[in-house]
């Protein structure tokens, strides 16, 4: 598996190139030792899927509160989206820097999530599947999110909105939730992404 470090410290866009014969083509989708030697302890707790109808389908943006905070390791099973990641660390050198990253099921790519990021996904195409490994259960009364399009974060969607949840269309603004986001956020002293 290839690394690809982004400008949001600690995450990478992953490549899985296939190794092919007259059978087909083989290639590793995920390997902890690996990421352990990029600097990432990531268990896996859940694996999800999500299939999606619609191109312009937007999910996000997402994340739970520290101590249920999550890697997500994202990979584009069919179809094609963009996936954008928020840092939400308040130690980070790229505190709440946003990332767009491409994702096509044809290109064998993933993207690392951190833990204390958040992330909002758009597909691109009809009938685009996403299969993500989680390092931490789902816990509900941890989540949060922000509003996908709010002017502090600008992000430019190459889509126009097709779908979206009730629940992702009324996150609060960062400006009405980033001194909380911020403290929840902060991790113990001594402690370090």
């Amino acid at each position: 598996m290839q690394y690809e470090p982004l400008a949001i410290a600690g995450a990478f866009k992953v490549t899985s190139p296939p190794i092919g014969d007259e059978r087909g083509w083989f290639a590793r989708a995920f390997c902890q030792k690996e990421l352990r030697e990029h600097g990432v302890d990531f268990q896996v707790r859940q694996i999800n899927r999500s299939y999606n109808q619609r191109a312009g389908t937007l999910r996000g943006f997402h994340f739970q509160f520290p101590p249920y905070a999550e890697h997500k390791f994202l990979r584009c099973v069919g179809g094609e989206l963009v996936d954008v990641l928020v840092d939400l660390r308040p130690e980070s050198p790229t505190f709440l820097q946003t990332e767009m990253v491409e994702l096509r099921a044809e290109d064998h790519q993933a993207v690392l999530i951190p833990e204390r990021c958040c992330h909002a996904l758009q597909t691109l195409t009809d009938a685009t599947e996403i299969l993500y490994q989680v390092s931490e259960f789902y816990t509900p009364e941890a989540e949060f999110g922000l509003r996908w399009n709010d002017p502090e974060l600008a992000i430019s969607w190459p889509l126009e909105v097709s779908e979206i949840s009730p629940k992702d269309a009324s996150w609060p603004l960062l400006n009405e939730s980033l001194a909380s986001i911020r403290e929840q956020m902060t991790l113990s002293e001594g402690l370090k992404i």
